[in-house]
């Protein structure tokens, strides 16, 4: 029993995201605070993602471009298996889901993959870890210019979305500059970046948690709770499961059909399954505006926590057979 539990209980992160919820809820920045925490949140993001850039190391990204199959698949997984899967929701639309949920969940279909848990899981399950973080980093990369693109397609202009072009421009100012920034400036700072890695980690977290806190709270003072039904809400979950649950059979069968080897086959598993809250949540608060982006970004965060539980125990099934075969 308390092996489960300990599997199914929600991180650290996952309980400080329900609490940032309930205190957004209850406590929301209105009028020039608002405003203020607005402006402070761009900052956050944009030294964010200029230090995933200082962490990139450039020998990983040479000597994985040479596995194109790999990152090919990788990225078709994520950019056109999961947009193809979020369109088979649309009947919930206006039904069991309000309109900004479906557009949520079509934007978590839309989101590039995440970075540091892809590459944790791929090594925990003794993947190809050097592909990994090509791929994870590759996702993140494209999507700055993919997700709005694909969001334009899937959803138009529904939930408040910018112009593309205009939000592929803003994406770009916000995130991919002080990216490729990071990473220009990374043969003076890596060093540091590495003795600080359980620090920045928790900078990671902080960002998110900010952009979270700012997005409900501005969903809260437009009536978020009041003008979503709790039957929505149930709904939300259950289609982030169902997600990810035909989406991970879907993605190792295609891997096995492609003919890649096992550790290759994990590291498509992980990388084409996983979707970025950490890239998500930002770039939502690009892509959208007024009170729709609290309900916007509910999918991604309850998709976040499954995939977290359900990605440790595959990771730990596929571990347990490497020692038992001795692969």
């Amino acid at each position: 029993m308390t092996r489960w539990w300990s599997r199914l209980r929600p991180d650290n992160f996952t309980l400080a995201l329900l609490g940032t919820v309930l205190l957004a809820s209850f406590l929301p920045m209105h009028g020039p605070a608002a405003m203020v925490l607005d402006d402070v949140t761009d900052v956050a993001i944009a030294a964010l993602f200029f230090l995933h850039g200082a962490r990139l190391p450039r020998e990983s990204i040479v000597a994985g471009l040479l596995h194109w199959r790999l990152h090919l698949t990788i990225l078709a997984c994520t950019f056109v298996l999961f947009p193809l899967l979020g369109l088979g929701f649309k009947p919930l639309d206006g039904w069991l889901l309000t309109p900004e949920l479906y557009v949520g969940v079509l934007f978590l279909c839309a989101l590039p993959s995440t970075v540091q848990s892809s590459i944790a899981f791929t090594s925990l399950a003794r993947g190809n870890v050097p592909a990994a973080v090509v791929s994870a980093s590759l996702s993140s990369i494209l999507g700055v210019f993919l997700t709005p693109l694909l969001l334009a397609l899937l959803a138009g202009t529904a939930g408040g979305m910018h112009n593309p072009a205009q939000a592929i421009l803003s994406i770009m100012l916000q995130l991919l500059v002080p990216f490729v920034a990071g990473h220009l400036l990374r043969p003076w700072i890596a060093g540091w970046v590495g003795r600080q890695r359980a620090l920045l980690r928790y900078t990671d977290q902080g960002t998110v948690l900010l952009v979270v806190y700012s997005a409900f709270g501005a969903a809260v003072n437009e009536g978020l709770w009041s003008k979503t039904p709790p039957l929505s809400l149930l709904t939300v979950a259950l289609v982030a499961a169902v997600l990810l649950g035909i989406a991970m059979p879907l993605i190792s069968l295609l891997a096995t059909k492609l003919g890649f080897n096992r550790e290759d086959r994990i590291t498509i598993l992980f990388c084409g399954s996983k979707k970025s809250l950490a890239t998500g949540v930002p770039m939502a608060k690009i892509l959208f505006a007024g009170g729709s982006l609290g309900a916007i970004v509910l999918p991604i965060m309850i998709y976040h926590q499954i995939q977290l539980i359900v990605c440790a125990m595959v990771a730990q099934r596929y571990a347990r057979q490497t020692r038992t075969e001795g692969v």
